[in-house]
């Protein structure tokens, strides 16, 4: 009989009924004997069912299944694979001493698992126009151009993924600065970058609105710079960001679930635990993503690349669905890195 630390002092009644139930004939010799072992105590996390019934009743959720959830059906829809937790339970092995695991075990085994099968793609998650201001001059109007990137990069037999690159693309808003601080090599006026599997560009500057938010980043293209060909590394760059074309982008939503709870041990002091909820565990977003994740089947786990993992979603449980039907959700699995370490 295996059970948790807390059967421990049943032990001696459990033994004087099979003591008995051997010396009258019921049970053979020898007889089964009980072994304890501390409960799992998970950071950031409750396992109690009425606890977590409480918060499925109260609407804290939406449901059994919400992703941020620490049960078998949240833990798939957040993307968390069986050989994942199978190599967390591996990791952290069995102990008699009471103690708590940290979530960025849990979500290390998660990428370990991922980072080898998991297929690459391209996300903006906080979008911001960036214009080639020279693209007409060198390529003509309303023209695009072929880009591929592999698949994934250590399996060239899974193949490459087609995009376009035009006049105008998505990039993210963190990717730009007016006046850049230390160490910052993205885009700002007169610095170039590398657009990953792309060309490399030189900003000029960006436009803004009344309220100094930012509209559109400018920039020119250098000629002779796309990857993958040849003299494409004649122009040295220190930074390379992502993006994706307008003309060929796709709306998706993007749901990016943290931890459930604000404080590594939930549950354990005098408050209410509800009020130790995390108020920033699910926020949503409207992202544009590469062509190729238009097709992404449910429960299809990817690599956004600078992001982190995602995995597509069934869009019957979309309650918090922005624009129209059929459009792709994907939830956050995990970041590329632990944002929650010490």
């Amino acid at each position: 009989s295996i059970c948790t630390l807390e059967f421990e002092d049943q032990r001696p009644f459990y033994d004087w009924l099979l003591d008995h139930l051997r010396e009258g004939g019921l049970i053979n010799s020898p007889q089964p004997r009980q072994y304890e072992f501390a409960r799992l105590n998970l950071t950031y996390v409750i396992t109690s069912k009425r606890k977590l019934a409480q918060l499925v009743n109260e609407k804290r959720v939406s449901g059994w299944d919400d992703p941020r959830m620490p049960t078998i059906v949240g833990l798939r829809r957040r993307g968390y694979t069986p050989e994942a937790i199978q190599l967390f339970a591996e990791r952290i092995g069995v102990t008699k001493s009471d103690s708590w695991i940290d979530y960025s075990t849990l979500e290390g085994c998660l990428r370990d698992d991922l980072d080898p099968k998991a297929a690459r793609a391209m996300a903006v998650l906080d979008p911001v126009k960036l214009v080639i201001t020279n693209w007409d001059e060198l390529h003509g109007t309303g023209k695009l151009d072929d880009c591929s990137a592999p698949v994934h990069p250590h399996h060239p037999e899974l193949g490459r993924r087609e995009f376009k690159f035009g006049k105008e693309l998505w990039i993210e808003k963190t990717d730009y600065e007016d006046v850049p601080p230390k160490g910052y090599n993205r885009l700002y006026p007169g610095n170039k970058v590398r657009l990953k599997y792309g060309h490399v560009i030189e900003c000029t500057g960006a436009k803004r609105d009344d309220a100094g938010q930012l509209l559109e980043v400018h920039a020119t293209l250098l000629p002779d710079t796309k990857s993958g060909t040849p003299g494409s590394d004649a122009v040295k760059v220190k930074g390379v960001i992502t993006w994706v074309a307008a003309a060929d982008a796709v709306q998706a939503e993007v749901r990016l679930y943290d931890r459930l709870f604000a404080v590594p041990q939930p549950d354990t002091g005098d408050k209410d635990f509800l009020e130790e909820l995390n108020p920033d565990s699910l926020k949503v977003v409207t992202a544009y993503v590469e062509p190729s994740l238009a097709s992404a089947k449910p429960d299809e786990k990817f690599q956004f690349e600078r992001h982190g993992y995602f995995v597509a979603d069934r869009v019957d449980h979309a309650p918090h669905q922005i624009g129209g039907e059929g459009k792709p959700v994907f939830n956050r699995v995990a970041g590329m890195k632990d944002s929650w370490g010490k």
